[in-house]
């Protein structure tokens, strides 16, 4: 079978449609291997393609006006890239930058054909809507992460959503996507230890208690 088409069946965005309607995709769009920290787009760079991430993960990100980076949120595989506000355009605006954290597949669909041959015709519609919502909730995570949050709740936050990317990570890493100082992260981690939330084992984080972490970047724990 295509190989091409073996990707798009792997991704849930696509999994309504039926062998004819994954044809019409598999002919207007193109599988792209990236490289590790290569970058897929830069902040006010646009495309006239919808990108989605088959296989690995994925960087988005700002810089301020000190040139420094701002972390925004990971993609992980099996999900849309792209960040739509319209679909009245042929063109897809970037307002971040993404990079690669490790070797990536991404598929590369015609946008305008897109539209053309599905969402004109109402196919699609509903998880363009979902994919956007989970966009929504993506930034108001941001939001919380930087302008509600201390430095526990970040931690906590990001060992509830993010276990295996934090692992992967470098702890000077985790500390500097989340705009703390590594000796506060150590001390927010050896903090989590003591209240048996998580464990230690060879540097990797093992989440022991998932509700209390979650209480804990809630602020519900006395």
């Amino acid at each position: 079978m295509n190989e091409k088409l073996n990707f798009i069946k792997q991704l849930s965005f696509f999994s309504s449609l039926n062998s004819e309607k994954l044809d019409i995709v598999n002919s207007i769009s193109k599988i792209t291997t990236y490289p590790k920290n290569s970058i897929l787009y830069y902040e006010n760079d646009s495309s006239n393609k919808i990108f989605f991430l088959v296989s690995g993960l994925l960087k988005v990100y700002k810089i301020d006006k000190f040139e420094n980076e701002i972390f925004l949120y990971h993609i992980h595989k099996n999900s849309l890239i792209s960040e739509l506000t319209t679909l009245n355009d042929d063109l897809i605006y970037c307002f971040s930058n993404a990079e690669f954290m490790e070797e990536s597949i991404v598929l590369e669909v015609s946008f305008q054909e897109l539209k053309t041959e599905f969402l004109s015709k109402n196919i699609l519609n509903n998880e363009f809507i979902n994919e956007i919502l989970l966009k929504t909730q993506q930034l108001h995570c941001v939001v919380n992460r930087e302008l509600v949050f201390d430095a526990t709740a970040k931690v906590a936050f990001t060992l509830y959503n993010d276990l295996e990317m934090f692992n992967s990570l470098k702890r000077h890493e985790v500390s500097f996507m989340l705009h703390i100082q590594p000796e506060t992260l150590s001390r927010v981690l050896k903090k989590l230890k003591r209240s048996s939330i998580i464990d230690i084992e060879n540097s990797d984080i093992i989440v022991l208690n998932k509700e209390m972490l979650k209480s804990t970047y809630r602020g519900e724990l006395p």
